[in-house]
């Protein structure tokens, strides 16, 4: 893509500065905030490459570290799904307070672990999120904060990933807004199979550019 602002950024979040990396097309009208599973990153291959597939729509991304270096050596503070939440909240106000992205339609893209602070994120900014897309979620550690969602929200599992998928199905039955529930026949947990991942970017792709357009 020729026509973007592509740009590593340093985001304040409390006492800690979380690193990251910002693109925002030159036509696209939204932008998508990943916040990875416990253990990963804003290097995540799969992240990476699902944000390298919106940029093809026209979507800016932010791929971003919800934790400090020293914070993702703890175990607790990988799995501190509060903190995830606080982390991913404070990029969005930053991303509100920067000309650059301040008028973009905003979308969550979450996953593991990710996904629940993506949910119980845009719960908390109610209208302010137009978009949410779930890989493999750790969405049952949302449960509450379910029916306060409003964005329209996609979970996308793995057919072979029977425990997660039980708890996606639990979970998707507690959303009250536009919901949908794709499941990947054959997948496990990371989507390492022949066009799994591919077919994970394809429908976030397709979900972001029907809300955030």
């Amino acid at each position: 893509m020729a026509d973007q602002t592509d740009r590593t950024v340093s985001i304040p979040a409390g006492d800690a500065r979380l690193e990251g990396e910002l693109v925002v097309p030159a036509a696209g009208r939204g932008l998508v905030v990943f916040a990875h599973g416990s253990g990963s990153s804003r290097h995540s291959p799969r992240n990476t490459y699902v944000a390298e597939m919106l940029g093809e729509h026209d979507l800016g991304t932010l791929l971003f570290d919800l934790l400090t270096e020293a914070e993702d050596r703890s175990r607790e503070t990988r799995f501190d799904v509060d903190l995830l939440t606080e982390r991913l909240l404070a990029a969005t106000d930053w991303l509100r307070e920067r000309e650059l992205t301040a008028s973009l339609q905003l979308g969550y893209f979450g996953s593991s672990t990710g996904a629940a602070a993506a949910l119980r994120a845009a719960a908390r900014r109610g209208d302010d999120i137009d978009a949410v897309v779930s890989r493999g979620g750790r969405v049952d550690l949302a449960a509450e904060q379910l029916p306060a969602v409003t964005a329209p929200t996609l979970f996308v599992v793995g057919g072979a990933d029977t425990g997660v998928l039980e708890r996606n199905r639990e979970a998707f039955a507690r959303l009250t807004c536009q919901k949908d529930l794709a499941v990947i026949e054959g997948a496990q947990h990371l989507f390492e199979g022949p066009g799994e991942l591919e077919a994970v970017a394809g429908l976030a792709a397709d979900w972001f550019e029907r809300f955030l357009s």
